[in-house]
């Protein structure tokens, strides 16, 4: 597992968002929802130590060897400037944007993740990730996962014309769980959740003081052990959350314009 080593500066935090879902469900409703991300990135950029995007940052994302998906500019346009004002940015890979590769890295320097890694802060441990594929269960996609992320099937996929490629993809996309998902939809699985799971058995093996997840689209703050806990960063389909750490305290809220 990677370590990232950082130091929060007086008055700053890190900040963490995760399953933005650009491009879901459809191009009107994803518009609002990044011009309202844009918004949050605004709120942040003075008090900002380091931002972690942890995953499914687009509802479908594919890097070709000299094509993008089309839209989102935004959004990336505010991650240019965060990114050339000198603010750490790190991006987790999940399963709807696994397929990037070098493409925010080459153009904005910013570090592409593609599994869970240990944060260190002064004496406090975070471990971080998307949380696709870990915890008990969900076989039938932990398989889907290994054929995704196979290089031969990559290079497959990129042999098919970007127009028909990023088509069937959104085609795919629009029945994702996220483009049906409201906040009644969601219930707390109790023992169920799995990401609690495996955050409980990852304790017994070494100790964490926060173990932070995107993926599960509902927002939780849940004890792990006694002096650990387990933090869901919900979505922004429906949530629009996402946490803070000064160094002290970690905190879970929803981001209110008002």
């Amino acid at each position: 597992m990677k370590t990232i080593n950082l130091d929060i500066t007086e008055s700053k935090k890190l900040y963490f968002a995760s399953d933005f879902h650009l491009g879901a469900p459809n191009k009107l409703e994803s518009y609002k929802r990044e011009k309202l991300i844009v918004r949050w990135m605004d709120s942040i950029k003075e008090d900002a130590s380091a931002l972690f995007l942890v995953g499914d940052l687009f509802d479908f994302w594919h890097e070709y060897k000299r094509v993008i998906p089309k839209g989102f500019i935004r959004f990336q346009g505010k991650l240019a400037e965060l990114a050339d004002s000198g603010l750490p940015i790190y991006i987790f890979t999940g399963n709807h944007d696994m397929w990037m590769f070098g493409y925010f890295t080459d153009e904005l320097g910013i570090e592409i993740l593609k599994s869970p890694i240990s944060l260190n802060v002064d004496k406090t441990k975070i471990l971080i990730g998307h949380g696709d594929g870990l915890g008990p269960g969900d076989k039938k996609y932990k398989v889907l996962k290994k054929i995704f992320a196979n290089k031969i099937c990559q290079w497959f996929f990129r042999q098919i014309h970007p127009d028909l490629g990023i088509k069937i993809a959104n085609a795919w996309s629009a029945s994702s769980r996220i483009s049906s998902t409201t906040s009644d939809t969601e219930k707390f699985l109790g023992n169920g959740e799995w990401l609690w799971t495996y955050a409980k058995e990852m304790e017994k093996k070494e100790h964490f003081d926060y173990y932070v997840f995107g993926h599960r689209h509902l927002p939780l703050d849940l004890e792990v052990g006694e002096n650990s806990r387990y933090i869901n960063l919900g979505e922004w389909v429906n949530y629009n959350t996402f946490a803070s750490f000064d160094g002290k305290e970690f905190v879970l809220k929803k981001f209110d314009e008002e």
